[in-house]
């Protein structure tokens, strides 16, 4: 009984040194991920750009046409077209420091936060945006990514999270401003619906912890 008792002491300490050892490495690995995915997640989004400007903007075709059955179908795919490279360009930059941010926490729990965001925005355009428009674009992805970054460390109670997400909210608060219809040509309803869908997204997918008994 003590020699058992005495190894498990033992093995603790070694198992603490494990971790202190390869937690450097497994945060590096996460950095590398995330930049690696927003990086290649732009890439497609300038081909894309490209595809659909040598075939005279075909591709803003999958943008959502409000209340009609088949623009459903549209949802995901007009998160990923723009009108013209001047407004993909206005997105990307947000795109990729967002979406950088978020992806941190883990590649398999950013998609499923960016897809939940991608559909709510997207079926908020499809319900309540004016008839005979077309909406496509990253912002509504874009003001979801802040949303969600704004209070994923409240959910979540993790204080790094909370302070990451003021950080956030002071760097890019005034896009807070796109919720509302004051632009002619801006999807206000893409921002906002984002924005809700951010928050969803962050209850949805929050860190749930485990009590273990003894």
């Amino acid at each position: 009984m003590a020699y058992g008792q005495t190894a498990g002491r033992a093995a603790r300490p070694r198992a603490g040194l494990v971790d202190t050892v390869l937690s450097p490495l497994r945060a590096g690995s996460r950095v590398v991920a995330a930049a690696a995915l927003m990086l290649g997640w732009l890439a497609l989004l300038w081909v894309l750009e490209a595809v659909s400007a040598l075939s005279g903007q075909r591709l803003d075709t999958f943008g959502i046409t409000p209340r009609k059955g088949s623009e459903l179908l549209d949802i995901v795919p007009a998160a990923f077209m723009h009108v013209g490279f001047a407004h993909l360009a206005s997105n990307s930059l947000p795109l990729l420091v967002l979406g950088f941010i978020a992806a941190l926490r883990g590649i398999a729990r950013y998609l499923a936060v960016a897809f939940t965001i991608v559909v709510i925005s997207g079926l908020g355009v499809w319900l309540i945006a004016p008839a005979h428009t077309t909406t496509l674009g990253a912002s509504g992805l874009i003001f979801g990514l802040f949303g969600y970054l704004l209070s994923r460390g409240f959910v979540d109670k993790r204080p790094l999270d909370v302070v990451v997400g003021l950080i956030v909210g002071v760097l890019y608060g005034s896009i807070l401003w796109g919720v509302l219809p004051t632009a002619d040509g801006v999807s206000w309803q893409a921002h906002l619906f984002g924005l809700v869908g951010g928050v969803v997204a962050a209850f949805l997918f929050r860190e749930r912890t485990v009590s273990v008994s003894s």
